[in-house]
């Protein structure tokens, strides 16, 4: 239990800090800072305020307790008894509520995130399911009324060999991290007349989104390259060098954007992906260093998993991290993934208790 209290009583002083911090005189003169510890607080307040009832009902609880030793009268003594029943049951409940609150969770948790999805085999097919999988991601995004941004794109007939986007929301890297992977899709293609099914797949890798303060890159370390927008087929879309290639020498990355017109608007979302990606390569180096690697998320986490199967003659889809099917297929398309996420969410959770112990 030490460990336990302890961790509560981090968790106490540290909302007691930011209390005092934002009823400071001169704490509105910085409005950034306020909104980031206000958020702060706002994430403690739980904890905190379940700590206390659990305190409260501990501290009843012994009273009652002492009442029931000391009580001669029959009648008291059976009130007394109730009292104790009661108060274990409320602290038994915040307790467990509180081992749940306490549970580690994933720093980035509550980061914006940029997301990549990229056609993998299957040709047209592949192209068309990414195209299926970015709209299921922005119909859910919009109903978490979280704004979406197209950084950049490749059109390929009706669906995409490439299409990379941020989504802006707290906690929309919680939600949308189970989604990096393999995604498979069986179904047969409009072009297909025998009515043979086929198998094609797309892959997806959610970042974090960093920034300045996260990720500090030198202008040095950058070549980049500026020319002219391409459309289907490689023709020119554009009279102006508008497209932007940044390179980041040290580590070989590359990130090209050309869906606006502005040179200077695509080298801005080309830093943003550039510093999610370089952001994302130090977060599994540090996972590396503390033996935790990617195994700490639901599956393996390895971005060549196969997380997910979507059969269209089936109208199923199966999560193969948590041995989940359901048949919801268009639903979940149409943007209801949470039947998808919430199983997900728990399992890691889950898992994160089973690590953390049983409360020290």
């Amino acid at each position: 239990m030490g460990g336990f209290e302890a961790r509560l009583r981090s968790f106490e002083e540290r909302y007691d800090e930011l209390e005092r911090e934002l009823s400071a005189p001169d704490a509105y003169q910085d409005v950034e800072r306020v909104q980031r510890l206000s958020q702060e607080q706002a994430r403690l307040r739980e904890v905190v305020e379940t700590g206390r009832a659990w305190r409260r009902a501990a501290a009843a609880a012994a009273e009652a307790e002492e009442m029931r030793r000391q009580e001669a009268d029959p009648e008291m003594v059976a009130l007394a008894e109730e009292e104790l029943r009661t108060q274990r049951e409320q602290e038994h409940a915040a307790f467990e509520r509180l081992r749940l609150l306490l549970v580690p969770t994933d720093p980035n948790d509550e980061r914006d995130v940029v997301v990549e999805i990229r056609a993998g085999t299957g040709g047209d097919e592949a192209a068309l399911f990414a195209g299926d999988l970015l709209r299921m991601y922005l119909r859910y995004a919009e109903g978490r009324r979280w704004p979406v941004e197209i950084l950049d794109s490749n059109p390929s007939g009706k669906g995409f060999k490439e299409v990379v986007f941020e989504v802006h929301g707290a906690g929309a890297y919680s939600r949308l991290k189970f989604e990096s992977g393999v995604h498979r899709v069986q179904r047969v293609p409009e072009t297909e007349s025998q009515g043979r099914i086929h198998t094609s797949a797309a892959s997806v890798v959610v970042l974090p989104e960093a920034d300045d303060v996260d990720v500090q890159v030198d202008e040095n370390d950058l070549k980049i390259d500026v020319y002219r927008s391409t459309g289907h087929g490689g023709q020119s879309v554009n009279t102006t060098d508008s497209a932007v290639r940044i390179t980041h020498l040290p580590t070989g990355l590359v990130v090209t954007c050309q869906d606006e017109k502005s040179q200077l608007k695509n080298k801005t979302k080309a830093m943003r992906v550039l510093r999610a990606r370089l952001y994302d390569l130090a977060e599994a180096e540090r996972q590396r260093e503390l033996s935790e690697t990617r195994r700490g998320m639901v599956g393996t986490g390895d971005r060549s998993e196969k997380v997910r199967t979507y059969n269209f003659p089936q109208s199923r889809i199966t999560d193969h991290r948590v041995d989940l099917t359901v048949h919801q297929l268009q639903k979940v398309l149409d943007g209801d993934l949470d039947v998808l996420v919430e199983p997900l969410m728990q399992a890691e959770q889950a898992r994160r208790l089973l690590e953390d112990g049983p409360g020290d």
